[in-house]
């Protein structure tokens, strides 16, 4: 009976299907687990060979804890709306909603065949209405909540308006925006209703306000700086430029510390823990003010390094800083505006990165000394940035390399407060070390006696305190997209107001263009049905809008984060329409025990769930602190790129075989003659002509297992048609070999292997397998398809342990001590694997099994049947097949784990080699509790020992039982 992988795969998969086998309950007796992959965004491409990878992985896990006597919820669904179905249906003018369908139900085909045990029940999409109802709901109780720094966490608004009400506001210890107006309860109740809700929006938890932000004129929208690659878009490679826009942002900042401090509680890598510290930045200083000659304003900076305020010598304000326009005088104007023009183009992580260039113009303005009263010019400097701290500093040349180099280039004075230090080649930023000098009431002070001693002054001064910063800026959560979450936001006299909750969800609108408006609105200014009926509590036309009962809806929408900041919630209730997830299933699954997916959203995606998941749990409405408990990133899958060769003589296009290529320096070329006599272009590398080649990537669909090209194919296929009548130059063999490059897999560098193909040629359950032999789950590994065919091999010889051509060959009988050793080996070892996530050694361990089994001529149920219930993690069709064949009912992923027994592995003989004068001569069987006198009167007697020694007595006999035997003649 003969192994076929695509009937056996298609009959299980439709068994599932019709079964709903992986459904999980949410009222179980067993403990729960939850295994959850990073939400995917289903592009119309599909899937290639590399996506799988995770998911692979985190269905073996799910499979072996069902085993193991969980009920384990492992669902999926999709990441749907977002800017690449909204460039695609700007670009064919297809809805994004009809392109998200159908990339969707594509995804799902693909996802299918490869056998993913997903609760497909719980489906969800972002882009659903259904869903984002939720979405909207959330933003609702954000809006409505204020961060109080007394209690440390997220409370109703109501509270803070009745703190107004009692003492006014100078009391309140919140997270809110700067410079805000200190006002009485008296105050407060005599102010407009309009007034109030302007002073309520510098304290919500989101917010509207004029922010800088990542603005891409190209896809008129503005972009997160993790959607920003090199100053330019990550998608579609446009530039960006910094613009004041008024947006709804997030007050993530409030959360810093928490974020910081749970990274301490989850198992996650130590990189991506490292990534989100330095991404919240934390920092213990000083706010210190400077006021300015001339001006009423101040500057406000932030610094580590108090200790060194004596050691300023001019002070830099980024470029977009609001008191740049105020403060620069005429004569520096035309210089300052310049420069403020040119830094716009410059992304902040451009900026950030970029420690070589040094660049900066004076305003012309100067600052007071809070101390000395002397004159600090003030320039602006595209190293500091408005985001972080207060967009301004103050520069201590001898005490930071930056300001160092800054204060060299435009010759601005250094001066030393470091006592026995000599700076004149470079600053001295060893703080540890320092003392401080020519610092008036802060010499021969140690670095934290200075620093307490200069805020205590400043604070007697009224200029300055005590501070911890964060890095970490709040979060812009606008979008000038079509395709996204709606805000259930309408304005009154240009106040933001929620649509009552029982309202939602508020629909998408349909629109004719998904650009822009001519003047510059949203893509949302286009749609002409767009406004809300506060009478009727409905969307109504726009040309109702009295803005006594009608009024505007938003024009924006939410950005892609959105969705995927709160989804595994979704997940644990999915269809419920009172809530987002009922407090029954939340408290049942908690949280995600096992999350996995790729390290590229380690301060994105994972630091804004996290956000999002602490303020629910604020709210009560998440039963814990953290949403991940353990989190694995997988490594990429590389692509096997192929590369050909062209290069031209005259008009003449030509094409050259790998082998035949010539290196010169950094360039490939290739010598070649026109023989007449073969009537074609052969090489020879005697030709002194030097022809530049240019590598061109060739599909890898037209390539073989040998690197070799058909050439025909090439010719023909819709990429290369300007090649149809180009000349191949062959090898010896006529044939034309590629070169080879391992790269991203990626459809630009045509090197993507289609997990389609593999499923049908070698089955499903091979590529599973062969992903994970590839090497460590979070290590980065290049495909190649010609090593699929031993692992597709290895299938058919385990296949064989219970059928041959005639059936199934499996009996009863009693299974023999060398195959109980080999399966207790094996479950032993696959155990542990799977346990510590090392996927590829488990492959290798059942090759090993399966061939030390087919060595003994193993066929007995005792030992196979477990074999199948082991392997059925990694390969479950084939397992629930050899699972029926034996004889029983139902599915094999709800069958017990088989239990290890360490007795099997209890060696009771022990095969010694048997050596003289140190060379081993022959092997001898022996029970393992003789004693070392035994085992010599047993060797001594054997008639191979007496052939070495000739009849002649050994000198010495060294026997060390259970490891050593040797004769010294």
């Amino acid at each position: 009976m003969k192994y076929n992988p695509n009937v056996i795969e298609a009959k299980w998969q439709k068994y599932w299907s019709e079964n709903q086998t992986f459904k999980a309950e949410n009222n179980s007796a067993k403990p729960k687990y939850f295994v959850l992959d990073m939400f995917p965004y289903p592009s119309g491409a599909g899937l290639h060979v590399g996506h799988p990878l995770g998911y692979i992985a985190s269905d073996i896990y799910a499979r072996y804890k069902r085993h193991t006597g969980f009920n384990v919820l492992h669902p999926q669904g999709y990441d749907s709306f977002g800017l690449p179905a909204e460039q695609y249906a700007i670009q064919t003018g297809q809805h994004p909603e009809k392109t998200t369908k159908e990339n969707i139900a594509r995804y799902r085909e693909q996802l299918d065949k490869i056998g993913f045990s997903f609760d497909w029940s719980r489906e969800v999409r972002t882009s659903n209405p259904e869903y984002y109802k939720w979405t909207q709901w959330i933003f609702i109780q954000l809006f409505n909540s204020w961060y109080n720094n007394d209690s440390d966490k997220a409370e109703d608004i109501s509270t803070l308006t009745a703190l107004f009400e009692k003492e006014g506001n100078a009391k309140v210890n919140a997270v809110c925006d700067d410079a805000i107006v200190s006002f009485t309860a008296a105050e407060w109740n005599a102010f407009t209703a309009e007034e109030k809700e302007k002073i309520m929006l510098q304290y919500r938890l989101t917010y509207l306000a004029e922010t800088e932000v990542n603005w891409c004129p190209a896809l008129g929208t503005v972009l997160a700086n993790d959607e920003i690659i090199n100053g330019v878009s990550e998608r579609g490679g446009h530039p960006v430029i910094r613009k004041k826009m008024t947006q709804w942002s997030m007050r993530i900042s409030a959360y810093a510390e928490r974020l910081l401090q749970g990274l301490e509680t989850i198992d996650w890598s130590e990189s991506i823990k490292e990534s989100q510290r330095n991404w919240i930045g934390k920092s213990v200083g000083a706010a210190v003010t400077f006021n300015l000659k001339g001006h009423e304003e101040t500057i406000e900076v932030f610094t580590t390094r108090p200790d060194t305020i004596f050691g300023v010598t001019f002070m830099t304000l980024a470029p977009e800083h609001d008191l740049v326009a105020k403060i620069t005088t005429p004569e520096q104007k035309q210089a300052v505006d310049t420069y403020v023009e040119a830094t716009a183009k410059r992304s902040e992580r451009d900026r950030m990165a970029d420690v070589k260039t040094i660049s900066g113009v004076f305003t012309g303005a100067y600052a007071e000394h809070p101390f000395t009263k002397e004159p600090i010019p003030v320039w602006i400097g595209d190293y500091v940035l408005a985001g972080y701290g207060t967009g301004a500093v103050m520069a201590v040349p001898c005490g930071d390399e930056r300001d160092y180099a800054f204060a060299n280039h435009f010759n601005i004075p250094i001066k030393n407060i470091f006592e026995g230090v000599d700076i004149s080649e470079t600053a001295y930023s060893d703080k540890e070390n320092t003392i401080i000098a020519d610092s008036d009431f802060l010499n021969g002070l140690n670095y934290k006696k200075a620093t307490q001693k200069a805020i205590e002054a400043l604070e007697q001064l009224g200029q300055g305190k005590g501070k911890t910063n964060y890095r970490l800026r709040d979060a812009v959560f606008s979008r000038q997209r079509y395709w996204g979450e709606p805000f259930p936001v309408y304005y009154v006299n240009g106040l933001p107001k929620m649509i009552e909750t029982e309202h939602l969800p508020i629909i998408l609108p349909e629109v004719e263009k998904y650009l822009p408006t001519e003047d510059g609105q949203p893509p949302l200014g286009n749609a002409t049905v767009w406004a809300w009926d506060t009478v009727n509590h409905k969307v109504v036309d726009n040309d109702k809008i009295n803005h006594v009962t009608v009024f505007p809806l938003e024009l924006n929408t939410m950005p892609g984060w959105a969705g995927s900041s709160w989804y595994w919630m979704r997940y644990m209730d999915a269809h419920n329409t009172e809530a987002f997830a009922s407090k029954e299933a939340l408290q049942y699954w908690e949280n995600v025990d096992l999350y996995i997916g790729g390290n590229e959203h380690a301060t994105g995606h994972l630091l804004y769930s996290r956000f999002w998941n602490k303020f629910l749990k604020d709210k009560n409405l998440a039963p814990t602190e953290e949403p991940f408990k353990k989190l694995i990133n997988q490594g990429m899958i590389l692509g096997t790129s192929a590369f050909v060769y062209r290069f031209t003589i005259g008009s003449t296009v030509l094409f050259a075989s790998k082998n035949l290529l010539i290196e010169q320096g950094d360039q490939l070329g290739v010598c070649v003659v026109f023989d007449s006599a073969q009537n074609k272009y052969v090489t020879t590398q005697n030709h002194a002509d030097f022809v530049p080649v240019l590598k061109i990537h060739a599909d890898v669909n037209l390539v073989n297992a040998s690197d070799e090209l058909d050439v025909e194919a090439f010719k023909n296929h819709a990429l290369y048609q300007d090649y149809k009548e180009a000349i191949f130059i062959t090898n010896e063999n006529d044939k034309y070999i590629v070169g080879r490059e391992v790269e991203k897999m990626s459809k630009s560098k045509y090197n993507v292997v289609n997990p389609d193909d593999i499923c049908e040629q070698y089955g499903a359950d091979t590529l599973r397998l062969y992903e994970m032999f590839l090497g460590p789950l979070e290590q980065a590994k290049p495909w190649n398809t010609a090593g699929i065919t031993g692992v597709s091999g290895f299938l058919k010889k385990l296949w064989r342990l219970y059928f041959d051509d005639n059936g199934l060959i499996v009996t009863h009988n009693e299974p023999g001590k060398d195959a109980l050793k080999t399966l207790h080996k094996t479950i032993k070892k696959v155990q542990e694997d799977i346990e510590n996530f090392s996927f590829n050694t488990s492959v290798s361990g059942f090759m090993i099994a399966v061939n030390e089994l087919s060595a003994l001529k193993c066929n007995e149920k005792a030992i196979l049947e477990p074999l199948a219930i082991l392997i059925s993690p990694y390969a479950p069709h084939i397992a629930e097949e050899l699972w029926q064949a034996l004889g029983n009912e139902g599915s094999i992923s709800q069958v017990p784990f088989p239990v290890f027994d360490a007795k099997h592995l209890v060696e009771s003989s022990k095969e010694y080699p048997v050596s003289f004068n140190g060379k081993m001569r022959f092997k001898i069987e022996l029970p393992m509790d003789l004693t070392a006198e035994e085992i010599e009167k047993i060797i001594l007697d054997d008639e191979r020992t007496k052939a070495q020694l000739n009849g002649n007595a050994p000198k010495k006999v060294v026997i060390v039982p259970g490891k050593i035997i040797n004769l010294v003649g």
